[in-house]
């Protein structure tokens, strides 16, 4: 199993949960203002390593939350 179909079956898991709640999940203010700060320093070609670590597994999470987001609403339409 690969870590991608892993991810599905864990945000299938959760969508299962509580589906509209999971639809309303959003990033607080706090971090989305880092992400937006590490996306700039990497536009700008002065990210750090440890800051380029960072933004990868924010992105890692965005998906697992997207992915578990399109699950809630497949749910919410049935």
């Amino acid at each position: 199993m690969s870590v991608t179909e892993a991810f599905g079956d864990v945000a299938i898991q959760m969508a299962q949960m509580a589906p509209d709640k999971i639809v309303t999940l959003k990033a607080s203010p706090h971090l989305s203002a880092r992400l937006e700060t590490l996306v700039d320093r990497k536009k700008d070609g002065i990210i750090t390593s440890e800051e380029s670590v960072e933004l990868e597994q924010f992105l890692t999470l965005d998906l697992f939350i997207s992915l578990t987001k399109a699950r809630a609403r497949l749910l919410l339409t049935k």
